[in-house]
């Protein structure tokens, strides 16, 4: 599958692309809104409020059914600093950890700001949405690390000792740049991680959840994407707890029904490297989606980033055919979600024909400026 610039793509695998895109970030809204009610609350608890089976359908948080988290909310503006890094290519400029670095800055704005500043025309159209103000308990770490302007890098990262699971859920976009080859994915969302959380643990989550997701995105199996995630990552010092986990996740699926017991098991204390194990063994042994998400939520560890990083591997893994409807019809935000999503498969898969060097629409450059 081509993607790099001048690749040609034919009408059925550009169908097949927006699919998964579409599945991915529909996905990861649905697994995060699942969770969003009891994040923080240990299965006992959740038993206590949604009764004996736990979480089974979405349930009301931040005032509504389907509301989404701040996770949801990065990832959106990952996609579109993913979008601005292809615009911004044509003036010689090619940094995508800066592109990135400014669109989370753009969303920090979305949590000091009462709405939207029309005069800021170089904002482009996603940090207009008037639903993306709304605070969604983000974590200090990602306050802090977008608290100035000063970026992370992997040499001198914000948050040294941040290894929570943030930086892992808002990158599966990473994973859908199909054109790209997988260490330099790996490699942009390591970079882009260490914006908000420098724990080699955190950023090496985020290399290899946007590794397998490119898998995915590219046709692999599962089980195949994770090994190929694996090879990666072996490669790079650190690797051992995240690359444990995952070979945990994949042993766990042979050790029989899966139980709450055993997805906490894999979470252990909340870290990047054990909820993106528990993650990937939910979207392993989910008999479909809706059982998926359903056993990432109802387990001792964070609700939210459990299922929204499963949803994001299921979404890219059958396309958003396959996700629920009845949860879609109640997501919050699905038309701003749909629409950068083709936004996103459109720029990868038509780029030349939206801008280049001579000459550009003026529409694209309204929605994504190069400023």
């Amino acid at each position: 599958m081509g993607g790099a610039a001048g690749a040609v793509w034919g009408r059925v695998e550009q169908q097949d692309f927006r699919s998964r895109v579409r599945g991915t970030l529909l996905g990861a809204a649905l697994g995060d809104a699942l969770g969003a009610a009891v994040d923080g609350d240990g299965v006992e608890e959740i038993r206590e409020r949604c009764g004996a089976e736990g979480v089974v359908d979405l349930v009301p948080a931040y005032g509504r059914r389907g509301a989404v988290t701040h996770l949801t909310q990065l990832t959106l503006f990952t996609v579109d600093g993913l979008i601005r890094a292809q615009v911004r290519r044509d003036t010689g400029a090619w940094h995508p950890p800066t592109d990135l670095h400014r669109a989370y800055l753009r969303w920090a704005a979305t949590q000091r700001d009462w709405g939207p500043d029309e005069r800021r025309k170089e904002d482009g159209w996603l940090a207009r949405e008037e639903w993306l103000y709304a605070r969604r308990d983000p974590s200090r770490a990602l306050l802090l690390g977008l608290g100035d302007d000063r970026m992370g890098t992997p040499g001198a990262p914000k948050n040294p000792g941040a290894d929570g699971p943030e930086a892992a859920a808002r990158s599966a976009p990473f994973g859908l740049l199909v054109g790209w080859e997988p260490q330099l994915v790996v490699q942009l969302a390591l970079e882009c991680a260490t914006h908000t959380h420098g724990h080699p643990v955190a950023c090496l989550a985020a290399g290899a959840y946007a590794a397998v997701v490119h898998g995915l995105a590219r046709g692999e199996s599962l089980d195949g994407a994770v090994q190929h995630a694996l090879a990666l990552l072996a490669q790079r010092p650190g690797h051992e707890p995240v690359s444990d986990g995952l070979q945990h996740a994949l042993g766990a699926v042979r050790q029989g029904i899966p139980s709450p017991a055993r997805v906490a098991g894999l979470a252990g204390n909340g870290a990047a490297d054990g909820v993106l194990a528990a993650a990937v063994y939910c979207a392993l042994v989910g008999e479909d989606v809706r059982h998926g998400l359903r056993l990432a939520v109802n387990q001792d560890g964070p609700s939210a980033a459990t299922a929204a990083l499963a949803g994001g591997l299921l979404g890219a893994l059958h396309g958003e055919t396959a996700l629920p409807p009845a949860w879609l019809a109640e997501l919050e935000g699905r038309p701003t979600i749909l629409e950068l999503a083709d936004d996103f498969a459109m720029e990868m898969t038509q780029g030349p024909a939206l801008h280049g060097p001579a000459a550009a629409s003026p529409g694209w450059l309204a929605r994504y400026p190069r400023a």
